[in-house]
């Protein structure tokens, strides 16, 4: 019978731990459940020992030991010795360009050190949950949240006290129970977005509203959420709200109505755009309403939606206008209701404007474009994607766009316009003749699909230094081989040396 030291040593070889192993801590525990084993999560260890049994006779004399060599390489211990603020500053720049995790969950398990700065609760400011096997069936869904959960219990109180940002993706049947942790966790939370969830109910929107003093932005986009749930959430933090992103539904109007009963005085963005599954109502959209529920609005965004404003009566009483308005997009891939009497009720109180993004929006004319207030316009998209019928288009009228927003023009779009070739050239011929001598600052310039000539693509591209795309796909007037997107300052100045030579000289 082997003795007891003999059978403690084959337990050791065979990484068995002895009797007398310390228990691990609770953070282990929540670090393997929340990085299961073949995740990466997992920093592993091994020993390997040799067990030599004794034998008959005297032992030998032990060998002397040789002289130690200096490794060449870095000091294994310099991790230890950083400053604690200095590892801070490192942590926060990776969390910030990558997230938490998985880089925190990694760090803190490489010396005690690490493990203290990457446990500041500062680090963990914007975090982003999603359960594991998303796609397979329900129940297999439901058991993955129940495991996050679990690991969450101890994750919000000891990491979460300073979270700011929270996600939440794919989650069906625990929104409520981890809602409800960030309710009693995190009272700094100014930001929850919920993507494809599922159970949103009224008190749990409410719940949050009380608990987190300094929530001003709610994002419910690709979620089944019930419009009483959001328009109670909006009367109890209406006063503190500052950004709100929808999809539109059937539900959609009664959150709007509470917006126009001025119960987000303090709203600076509005987003609402389309689901996967497209409604085909119409959305009518009170303008005037709006502009008084919403005077502070500075991003009105109306996203691949089919909307009209309400009919004003017969009496045209023009609103308060959306004086802080700096964007405005309503860009569609559909038919849409947006005309120049339509801008105008928007935009005639917005002398700020710098992006407008009217790509679809075929009513719209350069004459209307040129009578809105703004004057330094950055940012103009007018393309027209997949629209067979050119005989309704413009052909004329661009050089009232170039000639009003050339010296603050960024970024200009007009792929898919009718104008002719003359009224193309005399509208790029505005970023050559701007006054002082500076140049324009124009940067990235759409002209796919349109009659463009080489001339006045060499001559934009000569009198704007700083342009970096430049897009001439199916440009029907171009030679050969030069009808495509050119990225980067070198592309570009290839581009304009290739027209160049194909231009026919003077004769």
């Amino acid at each position: 019978m082997a003795s007891a030291a003999a059978r403690r040593a084959r337990r050791r070889v065979r990484g068995v731990p002895p009797a007398g192993a310390r228990a691990r801590s609770a953070e282990d525990w929540w670090w393997d459940r929340l990085a299961p084993s073949g995740s990466g999560y997992h920093l592993l260890q091994a020993d390997s020992m040799l067990l030599v049994l004794p034998g008959p006779g005297p032992a030998p004399a032990p060998a002397p030991a040789p002289a130690p060599e200096l490794q060449q390489g870095p000091d294994p211990g310099w991790g230890d010795r950083l400053p604690l603020e200095i590892l801070l500053q490192i942590f926060g720049l990776l969390v910030a360009a990558d997230g938490p995790m998985p880089f925190l969950g990694r760090a803190a398990r490489v010396c005690r050190r690490w493990h203290d700065a990457a446990s500041q609760p500062a680090l963990w400011h914007t975090v982003t949950l999603s359960p594991p096997l998303t796609g397979r069936p329900t129940l297999g869904g439901a058991k993955a949240e129940k495991k996050l959960l679990a690991s969450l219990e101890w994750l919000m109180p000891n990491r979460f006290s300073q979270l700011q940002r929270l996600t939440l993706i794919h989650w069906k049947s625990q929104v409520y129970p981890v809602l409800k942790l960030v309710s009693e966790s995190c009272p700094r939370l100014t930001f929850l977005k919920l993507s494809d969830c599922h159970g949103v109910t009224p008190g749990t929107l409410i719940m949050l509203a009380k608990a987190c003093p300094q929530l001003h932005s709610l994002d419910i986009q690709h979620s089944l959420v019930e419009s009483t749930a959001v328009v109670s959430f909006l009367e109890e933090a209406g006063p503190r709200m500052r950004k709100l992103w929808l999809t539109y539904s059937s539900q959609t109007t009664a959150i709007l109505g509470a917006l126009l009963g001025s119960c987000c005085p303090q709203l600076q963005v509005l987003e609402v755009s389309t689901g996967i599954n497209r409604n085909s109502t119409p959305l009518q959209l009170p303008v005037e309403a709006l502009q008084k529920g919403c005077p502070q609005l500075q991003v009105l965004r109306l996203l691949n939606l089919m909307w009209l404003p309400k009919p004003s009566g017969r009496v045209v009483t023009p609103g308060p206008g959306f004086p802080s308005l700096e964007e405005l997009c309503l860009a569609s891939s559909t038919c849409n209701f947006v005309s120049n009497e339509v801008l105008g009720r928007l935009l005639h109180g917005s002398p700020n404007l710098h992006l407008l993004d009217l790509r679809g929006c075929a009513r719209i004319t350069p004459a209307g474009l040129h009578d809105l207030p703004c004057q330094e316009l950055e940012q103009l998209h007018l393309g027209l994607y997949g629209m067979l019928d050119r005989l309704t288009l413009a052909k004329e009228g661009s050089p009232l766009l170039t000639q009003k927003w050339c010296h603050t023009l960024r970024e200009l779009d007009l792929s898919g316009q009718g104008f002719s070739e003359k009224d193309l050239d005399q509208a790029l011929a505005a970023f050559s003749g701007i006054p002082g001598g500076s140049h324009p600052a124009l940067c990235s310039l759409n002209l796919r699909g349109t009659r463009v000539t080489p001339s006045s693509v060499s001559s934009v591209i000569s009198s704007c230094p700083g342009l970096l795309y430049l897009n001439l796909e199916s440009c029907r007037c171009l030679p050969r081989g030069l009808k495509r997107a050119y990225r980067g300052p070198e592309e570009v100045q290839w581009c304009l040396e290739q027209l160049l030579t194909s231009l026919p000289s003077p004769s």
